[in-house]
């Protein structure tokens, strides 16, 4: 956990991660693509089904998935972040650590489902590989991952959000660039779904949800 994106990254959400809590509070409310692909994902996962929600900031949609019934921990580089999603949801596992590092927390095959929910955003383009190839191992054959991004082609730099001294880039992608990534990593696209950007919430970009099965073998 000492490459420099991994440390912005951390340094950039414990520091904003207060106002960030505050600012996504009702963040479903105006989002039912968002409601629906999660339904969706918790319905190919299975009541019960034992899921990790990695880059889980300050864990709503870690609580949303256990209100639809899955069985779910949350996994963040923001100890702010992490801090704010135990007082908020006391009944659920929240670690610290990196998606990139799994082995300490997930062993192989033990997962029904992996959500990466915009937490792949900040992972460079050389590193997407070795992500990916985390998120199959831990997932049993048959496993389900939903990916959550931005679409486009430029990253977008936020500075000083909400006054605080920090910037970070936001990575975009285009779907097509990251189904590839996925097929080599050997997981099977079984939904690719874009929105067009909500203006009046202030998005800027497209995005896209995409559910992606772990083979059923690792035979060729």
């Amino acid at each position: 956990m000492t490459a420099d994106f991994l440390s912005a990254t951390r340094t950039f959400y414990d520091t904003i991660a207060s106002d960030y809590a505050d600012h996504f509070r009702a963040e479903f409310v105006n989002r039912p693509v968002e409601r629906a692909v999660l339904g969706l994902f918790a319905e190919l996962v299975g009541v019960g089904g034992e899921v990790a929600d990695l880059g889980c900031g300050p864990g709503r949609v870690t609580a949303r998935l256990a209100g639809l019934g899955l069985s779910v921990f949350g996994l963040d580089l923001s100890e702010s972040m992490l801090a704010i999603a135990r007082r908020e949801n006391p009944e659920l596992r929240f670690v610290q650590g990196s998606m990139l590092e799994l082995e300490a927390e997930v062993a192989d095959g033990t997962l029904d489902g992996v959500l990466c929910w915009y937490s792949s955003i900040h992972t460079p383009d050389d590193r997407l590989p070795e992500l990916f190839a985390q998120f199959r191992r831990v997932l049993r054959p048959g496993g389900h991952l939903l990916l959550a991004f931005q679409v486009g082609d430029v990253a977008r730099r936020l500075e000083d959000p909400w006054g605080h001294p920090v910037t970070l880039d936001f990575l975009r992608r285009r779907p097509e660039q990251m189904t590839g990534l996925l097929a080599d990593a050997g997981f099977t696209l079984y939904s690719n779904t874009v929105r067009e950007a909500h203006t009046e919430l202030g998005e800027t970009s497209p995005q896209a949800f995409l559910i992606a099965v772990a083979p059923s073998s690792d035979a060729p």
